[in-house]
């Protein structure tokens, strides 16, 4: 599934493409009806037909088409992609934006568990989803404070999307692998010099895969097929069996809350 870097990517992909243009209508060449959250096609043209596009943004792992009247979100899931005047095979577009002169948008999706959503403000979505670590809120102090009294293990919790929005297996394993942190370590245990080596790390660690265009690992692909180019400076992800990068000693692959968990043993001691 994208995470904040590579849906930031492809909100950086389409600024330029489609702010300023009129959406003419939207179509559903695969019949997926159910990209569509909670409305009907018809329901969704009348809310957004002649509609001018202000912005595009970010927030969490949802991109957010700002109108000049609501908001358009959208959430890739899995194998979601949003490509511009790009040629299709049509069982795998779940919805086409139109615009003027016969451009459009697709929303490409093998699997069918991306949804678009429609709403007129977006007080539903800062309510269901935590802080962003890029944001300016997303201070060391705060960060410790909000683990201090926590009693979940941390690669747990840094997955819930409600506490912190945006990170997945990928950036979350590199980041305790970075900041020395055993992912089954019980968030309140962390000292105070812990959190900040982990803040540290999930803030770099994003602000470079966004920099690479994100990581491509199957299914990632933004900008006529482009690839994210993060995965060549992975440390720990996707690294089983081969040797640590900082220790030499053996990754381990272990699974923690149904993920595949990448961990070095030895520069990742339990507490």
């Amino acid at each position: 599934m994208p995470e904040l870097p590579e849906v930031q990517t492809v909100v950086n992909s389409l600024k330029n493409k489609l702010i300023g243009r009129t959406i003419i209508s939207i179509e559903n060449p695969n019949g997926y009806l159910n990209v569509f959250h909670k409305l009907s096609i018809k329901d969704f043209n009348n809310y957004i037909t002649t509609k001018i596009i202000k912005n595009i943004k970010r927030i969490g792992k949802y991109i957010i088409i700002e109108l000049n009247d609501g908001f358009i979100s959208i959430h890739l899931r899995m194998t979601g992609k949003l490509l511009f005047n790009e040629s299709y095979k049509k069982k795998h577009i779940s919805a086409k934006f139109l615009f003027e002169k016969n451009n459009y948008l697709i929303f490409d999706d093998v699997r069918k568990f991306g949804r678009i959503y429609y709403s007129e403000n977006l007080s539903w979505l800062n309510e269901k989803i935590g802080i962003d670590p890029l944001s300016v809120n997303f201070s060391q102090e705060w960060l410790h404070k909000k683990l201090s009294y926590r009693k979940r293990m941390i690669k747990s919790l840094l997955f819930d999307q409600s506490f912190i929005a945006g990170l997945g297996n990928i950036y979350i394993d590199e980041s305790l692998w970075k900041s020395k942190i055993h992912p089954l370590t019980i968030a309140s245990k962390l000292s105070k010099n812990d959190v900040k080596k982990l803040h540290n790390a999930i803030v770099n660690i994003l602000k470079k895969a966004i920099k690479f265009q994100g990581t491509t690992i199957i299914n990632f692909y933004f900008d006529k097929n482009k690839k994210g180019n993060y995965g060549e400076k992975l440390y720990v992800y996707g690294r089983n069996n081969m040797n640590c990068l900082r220790c030499n000693e053996i990754i381990t692959k272990i699974v923690v809350s149904q993920r595949g968990t990448h961990i070095c043993y030895n520069c990742q001691k339990q507490k």
